[in-house]
């Protein structure tokens, strides 16, 4: 039975610290507003991701995106099944589909900004928002092109049971790095050793954590930092000879409306050190090349996923958020918006 209305989370108010309650609101649209004009299609969302960088896109700076505005829909990625589609769509109905038409249960989008699902062998549509999504490709980039991660390399990082630390770790392994993980809590470290297969985790709430890294990692080549914080400053201090910091995020930093400044960069000196920040959508020409590589290993086995799911729709999605800065999630944190559609919706 086709629905009278739909849902959409919208940005209510800029929290400074911790995201609110109040941060974000539920809107209620009517059906009527989902009528696909030429080239374009509707897609009902199955399932939307919850990423670290949405707690800067609410923050109203300058940043490589216009942050939402109030009142505007909430920027995020989702996958969804076209239900119809407009004059000249180069869609048809059933196709699954990825795109960035944020936190609602119905869109219509242009056909050049959604991307048709290629699915098979060792390979599920909810990939698409991990391994080969920006999770994946965020790790492939900031390990071969910032970090020039080679083999033999010791590589440390940070945030290592998220969704980007998981494959960062994975793609070392598989570049003959030493990999090493930090996380919270022994449950994540478990994971990350005896499923992930790093050579070590290490909590970073022990009270023996910096004794730990000391001791076991010595010093390092490449750091990929998702945290930054003072584990960032502890590691500035275990800095091999021309090693390389990926700056990928900074996720202990995103609630603080005054982040502390960093007191070990010195060292970036005296090691002739580079440490280097960069943004995903700079090497979109080359997501096919990434992609291919990532698929291989899905397909391989020689890559494995973890997905911490959260049911119960679309209003879900501002509570399920806070998660990614407590340490709530291990792997990848998606929302289950939707069921499948089984036929299409007459809108």
């Amino acid at each position: 039975m086709a629905p009278s209305s739909y849902k959409q989370i919208v940005l209510n108010s800029r929290p400074v610290g911790d995201i609110e309650p109040d941060t974000f609101r539920t809107e209620v649209r009517p059906a009527s507003d989902l009528r696909p004009g030429p080239g374009q299609a509707l897609v009902q969302c199955t399932w939307l991701s919850l990423d670290p960088a949405m707690r800067g896109y609410i923050r109203d700076v300058r940043s490589y995106l216009p942050p939402v505005q109030i009142g505007e829909v909430m920027r995020a990625a989702g996958l969804g099944v076209v239900v119809a589609v407009g004059p000249g769509s180069k869609f048809q109905v059933g196709d699954y589909v990825s795109g960035q038409w944020g936190m609602r249960e119905f869109a219509v989008v242009k056909d050049k900004h959604l991307e048709k699902l290629e699915l098979g062998p060792g390979i599920e549509a909810l990939d698409y928002l991990g391994v080969l999504g920006g999770s994946g490709l965020t790790a492939y980039f900031g390990l071969k092109e910032i970090g020039q991660l080679k083999a033999g390399d010791k590589l440390v990082v940070s945030g290592a049971a998220g969704s980007v630390g998981t494959v960062a770790c994975q793609l070392g392994k598989a570049a003959g790095a030493k990999v090493y993980a930090i996380a919270g809590g022994p449950a994540k470290c478990r994971w990350l050793e005896e499923e992930i297969g790093v050579e070590k985790a290490f909590d970073y709430k022990s009270p023996s954590f910096f004794a730990d890294v000391k001791k076991h990692v010595g010093y390092l080549d490449v750091y990929f930092d998702n945290v930054g914080g003072d584990i960032l400053d502890f590691l500035l201090t275990r800095l091999n000879k021309d090693a390389r910091i990926v700056l990928c995020g900074a996720i202990s930093a995103y609630n603080s409306p005054k982040p502390k400044g960093l007191q070990s960069y010195l060292n970036l000196i005296s090691q002739r050190a580079t440490l280097r920040g960069f943004i995903l959508f700079d090497y979109e020409h080359r997501y096919p090349e990434a992609l291919a590589e990532l698929r291989k290993g899905l397909q391989s086995g020689a890559i494995k996923r973890k997905f911490h799911i959260v049911e119960g729709g679309i209003e879900q999605a501002p509570k399920a958020l806070p998660m990614l800065f407590s340490g709530g999630n291990t792997g990848k944190l998606v929302v289950k918006v939707s069921d499948e559609p089984k036929a299409q919706a007459k809108l």
